[in-house]
């Protein structure tokens, strides 16, 4: 079982990274973290106003993940972010997310990459 989740986890880093989408995350620390998997096009949100982000991403992307982390203020951050992004025709792929929150005890995206080394 535990090599299906590996397999499917690796596929969603892999797909995420060859399709060249936004991922956007909250601090560098999250963005070095999906770097070392190959993942380079991040956007942090480092205490930026959302609406200033909502804007940024809406003019130059059609498309996005959004991975803050999976606690209580980064859920908050992701809903909001995803209600606004969807209201300027962004559309948010959470396959990513969901994987991580059904599959993974992580609750951080900084511990991403030292998470893949134990599946």
């Amino acid at each position: 079982m535990m090599d299906q989740k590996a397999d499917e986890f690796h596929k969603l880093v892999r797909e995420t990274a060859d399709s060249g989408i936004l991922v956007i995350v909250e601090g560098s620390k999250d963005r070095k973290a999906l770097n070392k998997l190959g993942i380079t096009n991040v956007a942090e949100l480092n205490k930026k106003p959302l609406f200033q982000i909502v804007e940024e991403i809406s003019n130059s992307n059609d498309e996005c993940v959004i991975l803050t982390d999976l606690d209580k203020k980064g859920r908050e951050l992701y809903g909001r972010l995803n209600s606004d992004l969807q209201m300027h025709g962004v559309r948010v792929d959470d396959r990513f997310r969901n994987f991580l929150f059904r599959n993974t005890k992580l609750r951080q995206i900084e511990g991403i990459a030292n998470f893949s080394e134990t599946f």
